[in-house]
């Protein structure tokens, strides 16, 4: 190379030297989310849009400065346990997990890499956090509702539903959560003269055969405590609540716009949303254990009237005034 032309590339590379200072490469940041679902579910389809929408909102867009891995792992516990396994020796900055099912076996994977949960019932006491004020571990979220949560909905299913006298609780009495929902269920029992019967459930078949053996008696009910089963076997929760004449409520909007009764509880997107808060503030810096578990500030109530009419009941226009939709 000639001096004079060395010169001038000598020159050429100097005069970048302060735009490449100004305008420095982002560092890529990665973001792994574990969930108790597949792919197409329309449920976490939405949940997921809200999270990126607001991600995007927060300067997060991926491809430029972040990485998402995504993992669906249904709702069977030997698939959770090695899928998070996989996310978390990919040693992410931060993990997203849903909540009851999905937390566990991430805590018990990693006790380093962050975690948010969007949705969880009972945090401390399923062991995730120690306190609400002070997670003090990796592992801090949003709370799908307060624990007395599930007295108002029995309470909401007798309002709707005046003739039901014996009200049959599908849960999983492993989990604390769904433990405490029936406590609460339970509690209020008497205050509007109901039964309240608990049926464990873990598959399609049990809940077929235990929903079909409580609707043998007349006057029922039913609620599906919140849970990962529960949201699996959607579908079949409500077509047995309709074949069966079982006035029912739920926890979330979508059994509702499914063809179910009626719903009573947070707007579980507007935790992801929330989440997406937390996530952006651990990706710039700050522990979860200093970022305390929150409660919902979002909650609402949808009734579907094209299915109480098909139930035969009449849904008094008090409740239709309270109501956050009419689904007709």
């Amino acid at each position: 190379m000639r001096r004079r032309d060395f010169i001038m590339l000598l020159a050429g590379t100097a005069a970048m030297w302060p735009l490449a200072a100004a305008q420095p490469r982002e560092q890529m940041k990665r973001i792994g989310i574990l969930l108790p679902g597949t792919a197409d579910n329309p449920v976490f389809q939405a949940r997921l849009a809200a999270f990126y929408q607001e991600l995007a909102l927060l300067g997060w867009n991926i491809g430029r400065n972040v990485r998402i891995d995504t993992h669906w792992a249904t709702a069977d516990a030997a698939e959770l346990r090695k899928h998070a396994e996989e996310l978390a020796a990919l040693a992410p900055d931060v993990i997203l997990a849903t909540g009851d099912s999905t937390v566990p076996p991430l805590v018990q994977a990693t006790r380093t890499v962050p975690i948010v949960f969007p949705l969880a019932g009972d945090p401390v006491g399923a062991g995730f956090v120690d306190s609400l004020a002070r997670p003090g571990g990796n592992a801090t979220g949003f709370m799908i509702y307060e624990y007395g949560m599930g007295g108002k909905w029995l309470e909401l299913l007798k309002e709707i539903a005046p003739n039901v006298t014996r009200v049959a609780v599908l849960r999983d009495p492993a989990s604390p959560s769904q433990t405490a929902q029936f406590g609460a269920i339970r509690a209020m029992a008497p205050s509007v003269s109901v039964e309240v019967i608990p049926i464990n459930v873990r598959d399609a078949s049990e809940i077929e055969r235990a929903v079909a053996d409580f609707a043998r008696s007349g006057n029922g009910g039913l609620i599906p405590t919140s849970s990962a089963v529960a949201l699996r076997y959607r579908d079949l929760i409500i077509t047995l609540a309709a074949r069966h004449k079982l006035p029912a409520i739920y926890w979330e909007r979508f059994f509702v716009t499914s063809g179910g009764l009626m719903s009573y509880g947070p707007d579980l997107i507007d935790n992801y949303r929330r989440a997406a808060g937390y996530v952006d503030r651990i990706l710039k810096g700050e522990k979860p254990a200093d970022l305390p578990v929150q409660t919902p500030t979002k909650y609402e109530m949808i009734i579907n009237l094209k299915t109480a009419k098909a139930l035969g009941l009449s849904v008094p226009p008090i409740l239709q005034q309270r109501a956050d939709e009419l689904i007709e």
